[in-house]
């Protein structure tokens, strides 16, 4: 698999899962609020990515390739770190699963209690869903830029982003439910993975040293993650000592 293919996969699964959760807040909002200023929030967050990509994108591709491999490496060591963390975590039982089931119960008790909706625009509809659609925007964004923008390949990034986010609101259009189906969890897991191995991958090659296998390394560094993962998931895991009576 070439850097181009992995870059797809790497974007198109995180933003997958931004998408999950951003969808939940919407639909656990608009259903339980009312729809007309839902939707005026989401476009507002949109509206608000939008100028941050384009503010950001020129801004990181005028930075020689060196630094920015070295700045974008380094941002998806600590990004991907953290997923990678938790993901561990919650695989090894050590940290409550995300359920994206108890999240929208938990959104819709929110709504319900905040008061009774507005004849006009909700203020309550509108501030959850243009939070929640910004919030996780700005990880899909930081994503997309960062991506696009070390492979010299922001239309990639913005494709595979663009489908895994049209995937997702579909499949909640359709459901108008949570997608508490979606394997949310070994999602961020994957993605914990693709996110340390590139960000080892570009802080090396930004600091001045060369792999030996070229690209190929990429595919070594997410095996060696991987494999150290899961390794950690099993070490763990609480074991339960039997007592003998």
């Amino acid at each position: 698999m070439n850097r181009d293919a992995l870059l797809f996969v790497a974007v198109f699964l995180a933003c997958a899962v931004e998408g999950v959760e951003a969808v939940t807040i919407v639909l656990a909002t608009g259903l339980t609020r009312g729809w007309r200023s839902t939707w005026i929030g989401v476009a507002s967050a949109l509206a608000t990515l939008a100028v941050i990509v384009a503010l950001l994108g020129p801004a990181l591709t005028a930075l020689p390739i060196g630094v920015l491999r070295l700045v974008v490496g380094g941002l998806l060591l600590v990004f991907g770190l953290q997923w990678l963390r938790k993901a561990i975590l919650r695989a090894a039982g050590l940290k409550a699963r995300h359920d994206e089931a108890a999240l929208f119960a938990d959104e819709v008790r929110a709504a319900q209690v905040a008061g009774r909706a507005a004849e006009g625009l909700d203020p309550y509809g509108f501030a959850v869903s243009f939070k929640g659609v910004l919030l996780e925007g700005l990880e899909v964004a930081f994503i997309v830029v960062t991506f696009g923008s070390n492979q010299h390949n922001v239309p990639l990034a913005v494709l595979a982003a663009g489908a895994a986010i049209v995937l997702v609101v579909i499949a909640g259009a359709l459901a108008r439910a949570p997608l508490s189906r979606v394997p949310e969890n070994t999602l961020k897991f994957a993605v914990g993975v693709l996110l340390t191995a590139f960000g080892t991958f570009w802080a090396v090659e930004g600091a001045g040293a060369h792999w030996p296998a070229g690209d190929g390394a990429i595919v070594a560094l997410i095996l060696v993650y991987l494999l150290t993962s899961l390794l950690l998931v099993a070490v763990g895991r609480p074991r339960t000592v039997a007592v003998s009576v």
